[in-house]
């Protein structure tokens, strides 16, 4: 198992990958540098290999699914992930670092929204999606999280090892986040410097599509999170849009003693029968969610286990 493991996927960054490689290896020479190349067709790979990076691959296209198999492989008793394209400043890698192995924190969230991004980013959709980001998880979730999507971050061996990645793509920032707050694990914010990509290296980054897959996956861990709320959310608005429509029907009853629209007196009484069924539907889920909650507190424990057993081999080794 490693000390540190410095996680980078890569995709097409040619121009910046050898230089965050060499900068991480300065900043933290007892680390080791993962570059996961995925279907670069520049020689990234090439490059980060020559620069002293171990490289593996990942063919299924996708930052979220690079991040799935940098975790299944990797051993380590912390993670530090980063960017290939040379925005985010190795001098803050220990300070993240330190938050894990020395603060015991389960994820350090390098916060570019208080220092320097929003100056440094040249495009204005993306400060108002992170803010807008940051805004709705920070309610949905009662959290008090700095940057949501930041790729800077530092993880415990309990936190890779226990994290169902479900993302494909570059909502997997917002998955980490949601997840780190619903389940209630120690995360602390680190302020770190940010610079735009150098002229000539490209983002990755869809503005528009990228940006409604960061929201549909907020509102797809709303509704697994917290059915309860999601559904009962639901189910208020069924009912009232069927007290809305009844009303009249009732009112023109007690005037006349006929019922003059049976149509609309049936199709609200359907309405509030799927506002009872979706009631009920978000009890019935959370009290899966908190099942799921409990065997998560046990995957907790068993890691925490299997990294105590991994130091104390090493010791032993290192004794010998």
């Amino acid at each position: 198992m490693d000390k540190i493991a410095v996680l980078i996927p890569c995709y097409n960054e040619q121009q910046t990958i050898a230089k965050v490689v060499r900068d991480f290896r300065a900043e933290l020479p007892e680390a080791k540098i993962y570059v996961y190349d995925n279907n670069s067709t520049d020689g990234s790979d090439r490059l980060a290999r020559e620069a002293g990076a171990i490289v593996r691959y990942e063919r299924k296209q996708g930052k979220g699914n690079v991040i799935r198999r940098m975790f299944a492989e990797v051993d380590a008793e912390c993670y530090l992930m980063v960017d290939g394209d040379d925005t985010y400043s190795p001098k803050n890698a220990r300070e993240l670092v330190n938050c894990v192995l020395e603060k015991d924190s389960d994820m350090a969230v390098g916060d570019r929204l208080s220092s320097s991004y929003f100056t440094e980013n040249k495009r204005p959709f993306h400060n108002f999606g992170n803010k807008f980001v940051r805004w709705s998880i920070n309610k949905l979730f009662s959290n008090d999280n700095k940057d949501i999507m930041t790729g800077y971050r530092a993880f415990s061996y309990r936190f890779v090892k226990t994290f169902p990645i479900m993302s494909r793509g570059f909502e997997i920032e917002t998955e980490m986040s949601i997840h780190a707050a619903w389940n209630n694990l120690m995360v602390d914010n680190v302020v770190i410097d940010y610079r735009d990509r150098p002229e000539g290296s490209e983002s990755k980054l869809s503005t528009y599509s990228d940006g409604f897959r960061v929201i549909r996956m907020v509102h797809k861990m709303f509704r697994t999170y917290r059915p309860a709320f999601y559904y009962g959310i639901v189910a208020m608005i069924l009912f009232l849009l069927s007290l809305i429509f009844v009303i009249p029907v009732f009112i023109s009853y007690a005037k006349t003693g006929l019922v003059s629209r049976f149509p609309t007196l049936i199709v609200c009484g359907f309405t509030v029968l799927a506002a009872i069924e979706a009631f009920f539907a978000g009890q019935i889920l959370r009290s899966i969610q908190e099942r799921n909650r409990q065997k998560f507190e046990l995957d907790l424990y068993r890691a925490t286990r299997e990294l105590r057993r991994a130091r104390a081999k090493s010791r032993r080794r290192q004794s010998l």
